[in-house]
């Protein structure tokens, strides 16, 4: 039954993308048939006007202390979500809000603590593809953290997930890592702690403008080796 969803979006400098991502989610949330619906903006230390676009388009909005990082801002985001499920995806809309139904339905139907978009599963969905070479590396890298973690996902990096939020509070707040490998430690935990997560496919286009750069994103190779090591050490306890 659905009862009640926050909408949770991580936000650095995105003061010219927000009003439009922002109108289309209250739109779907709007015919969507949740009895509650809550968009949360957490902005993460931005220079422009993202937090006044945000509080315009009636968003919650959040601060972090400063700018530090995807994965803290997620975390802040879901640890503070009202909505009995919380689902965070990117401001650009990369995966569609409307993908928000496979998710619930896999969920629903097979009765899991959450599901993840992926773009792996079925790349006939991918509309704009990445660059090539960001699009090979990054498969390596789930190549990686499959051989690495012990995960089974194909797709972990895709920012679009929903969890039960009492779920979600038991996940991010053991959460450690505040860069872009934060996804792979967020799976890593909820296996560790029993939580069934599903990979659906889902539609997914390339937006331009991506904060991700090559460096930052080739030193995300070191986040499976970090999350195993604190697997291994006790840290998820």
């Amino acid at each position: 039954m659905r009862r009640s969803i926050s909408i949770i979006i991580p936000a650095f400098n995105e003061e010219k993308r927000l009003p439009s991502t922002l109108k289309t989610v209250r739109a779907f949330l709007d015919r969507s048939g949740w009895e509650f619906c809550e968009i949360v903006v957490v902005d993460d230390g931005s220079r422009d006007d993202t937090v006044a676009v945000a509080e315009a388009a009636g968003a919650r909005v959040l601060r972090n202390p400063g700018n530090r990082g995807k994965g803290f801002t997620v975390r802040h985001g879901m640890l503070e979500a009202k909505g009995e499920w919380a689902l965070f995806s990117d401001a650009d809309l990369s995966s569609p809000i409307e993908e928000l139904e496979k998710l619930w339905s896999a969920v629903e139907k097979q009765g899991a603590a959450g599901a993840i978009g992926s773009r792996a599963l079925d790349r006939r969905l991918v509309g704009v593809h990445q660059p090539l070479f960001r699009e090979m590396m990054g498969r390596l890298f789930n190549l990686s953290v499959r051989l690495i973690t012990g995960l089974s996902f194909h797709d972990t990096q895709c920012g679009f997930k929903l969890f039960e939020t009492r779920t979600a509070r038991e996940i991010f707040q053991r959460q450690r890592l505040h860069g872009f490998g934060f996804d792979v430690e967020v799976l890593f935990i909820a296996k560790r702690l029993g939580f069934r997560t599903l990979e659906v496919p889902v539609r997914w286009n390339d937006v331009a403008g991506t904060k991700v750069s090559l460096l930052r994103g080739m030193a995300a190779y070191l986040d499976p080796l970090q999350v195993r090591w604190n697997g291994l050490t006790g840290k998820y306890r």
